[in-house]
């Protein structure tokens, strides 16, 4: 079973994706604000936010910092219309990791010294989540008849979460990662107890920073339909799937201090990397 790629479709992907991803932002903070005894901003505060910052008058430091932002976000739309639409999950990952690179080289392209540590840090994180989320993948294939299309688990027999809980846990550490959480903030954040507050996008302000943030809606909607797809059948289990670890990553984030990035490297090519080799290897067994 696949989604039907027509421009109607592909219209309300685009459309609804980051208002979606918004939506999850702002229940983000309001629950966090709960959790620090504070009555928090309405939920629709991220929508409020990149409307204001779209209406800011736009300033440049240079202009490849402006294109390598519109790049960020159109790999980043790319990324999640090949996983909506089912496509090869390999060509996903590499669209995926470009959008982050994109990224990288705008924090890299100016002067700031912030920026340029926040885009070195973020090179460091894609290091240590790149192969887990490639494992992920591989366990992907094996799991849904030698197939790498995003879209078999949609028609699978089983959940592949049943056959794949390790990198299920795995994936969830890279979750914690990609949506700049503690203690994984250590490229971007807005909170104020990192020593480099917005790190990467610290240069971007006005609309160019609201493309950052728009980008980071439709990456928050992607994260968690691939979510989903670890129990797609039924899709209802897979959307409170998706719920619950949206409220882990919440509860993480307002528990923990933030970390090294020496400590973060070693974790996840130690202890994370360690429990998506050991499912991957079991799988093999299995099928054997």
């Amino acid at each position: 079973m696949t989604i039907p790629t027509t421009p109607l479709t592909l219209v309300l992907a685009i459309l609804v994706a980051p208002f979606f991803g918004a939506l999850l932002s702002g229940i983000d903070r309001r629950i966090t604000a709960r959790a620090q005894g504070r009555m928090g901003p309405p939920i629709l505060q991220p929508v409020y936010d990149t409307i204001k910052l779209l209406r800011k008058e736009p300033i440049l430091l240079n202009r490849m910092q402006i294109v390598y932002a519109y790049l960020h976000l159109l790999f980043m739309i790319m990324a999640f219309l090949m996983l909506v639409f089912g496509k090869d999950s390999l060509m996903f990952l590499f669209v995926f990791a470009f959008s982050t690179l994109a990224l990288v080289l705008g924090g890299m392209c100016v002067r700031s010294p912030y920026s340029r540590i926040g885009s070195q840090r973020e090179i460091m994180l894609m290091v240590a989540y790149e192969p887990i989320l490639i494992l992920i993948m591989i366990g992907f294939y094996m799991v849904n008849n030698h197939s790498f299309l995003l879209s078999a688990p949609l028609s699978a027999a089983r959940p592949m979460l049943i056959s794949l809980p390790l990198l299920f846990v795995a994936f969830l550490v890279v979750l914690a990662i990609k949506l700049h959480k503690s203690p994984f903030d250590i490229a971007t954040s807005h909170h104020a107890h990192q020593e480099i507050v917005k790190g990467i996008t610290i240069e971007y302000s006005g609309p160019h920073l609201a493309i950052l943030e728009i980008a980071h809606f439709y990456e928050m909607a992607l994260l968690f339909c691939l979510i989903v797809l670890f129990w797609a059948s039924p899709i209802w289990i897979g959307l409170l799937l998706a719920s619950a670890s949206f409220f882990l990553m919440t509860v993480v984030d307002n528990a923990f201090a933030r970390l090294t990035k020496m400590w973060i490297f070693k974790f996840m090519w130690t202890s994370v990397l360690l429990l998506a080799m050991t499912n991957v290897i079991l799988l093999y067994w299995v099928s054997k």
